[in-house]
């Protein structure tokens, strides 16, 4: 297990936390107690994770939120702030980038040397090629496609090939031969338990991030049932708007950090 899912299995053993908390602010729904401010998006992040920090394994901040709003720098701070006064609880950038070697290599110094994140999201559709930039970076996190929870994501992924769908294809290549860093994990929706169960059961090594808890609809009880492993770390189980906009005072802050601990508790009884 490389450097970014040591963390993760840390932060989740001191936190006794499989909550992933995703940080994709949105103007139109920020609380006016930031919405006026000059850096609305890191101010609100910042009391967001001021009060959540205790209670997670990982961050995961969307960065088309961040660069569809022209607040790149206000992402490159956020993820500064979580390294400086959150020590341990490392960020995914969720980019889902997926290009040919040479551009994905500027896509890859982009996001661990610029950004500083702990690990990023690719999208594995254009092979190794468009990976292997990433998984070079041996202590960073790489975490691939495979079985994502929005509703059309079969279209592609459960196409079959040699008796298999091709999410399966993915996750077999991740655990194959893409991992020879032990840096790799999965992208694996809560929307869709009975496959989450399957790669499980194909992949019982790999790490999972899994989105589709709570907005989405996906089952906490059952992405606990059939995506965690006996020990910690290798389930993050992330909820994003369910946690950030819990609130729409100028509370807010304390808000998420009542959501991100209800989350909490909720899977670790699901473990139980």
């Amino acid at each position: 297990m490389t450097k970014f899912f040591e963390l993760v299995a840390e932060a989740s053993v001191r936190n006794r936390s499989m909550v992933c908390v995703g940080l994709d602010p949105d103007m139109a729904k920020l609380p006016e107690a930031v919405k006026g401010s000059r850096e609305p998006f890191f101010d609100f992040n910042r009391a967001i994770v001021d009060a959540t920090k205790g209670y997670v394994c990982c961050y995961k901040p969307q960065a088309a939120f961040y660069a569809g709003a022209d607040r790149d720098g206000e992402l490159l701070k956020t993820i500064g702030y979580i390294h400086e006064t959150a020590p341990g609880i490392p960020v995914i950038l969720d980019v889902k980038r997926g290009d040919i070697g040479s551009t994905a290599a500027q896509y890859a110094k982009e996001a661990f040397e610029r950004y500083g994140a702990d690990a990023v999201t690719v999208n594995p559709y254009m092979g190794l090629d468009a990976v292997k930039p990433f998984l070079d970076y041996e202590d960073k996190g790489v975490i691939i496609l495979c079985r994502t929870s929005n509703p059309h994501s079969g279209d592609l992924q459960n196409l079959v090939a040699d008796g298999k769908a091709l999410y399966e294809h993915v996750a077999e290549l991740v655990r194959d031969e893409w991992n020879w860093n032990g840096n790799a994990g999965l992208v694996v929706g809560a929307t869709y338990p009975e496959e989450l169960a399957k790669l499980r059961k194909m992949c019982p090594e790999l790490p999972f991030l899994v989105p589709g808890v709570g907005a989405q609809g996906g089952s906490v009880e059952e992405v606990v049932k059939h995506g965690a492993t006996a020990d910690w770390g290798r389930l993050m189980i992330n909820s994003s708007r369910g946690i950030i906009f819990a609130g729409k005072g100028a509370d807010f802050g304390e808000a998420a950090g009542v959501a991100a601990k209800k989350l909490r508790d909720e899977v670790n009884g699901c473990r139980k």
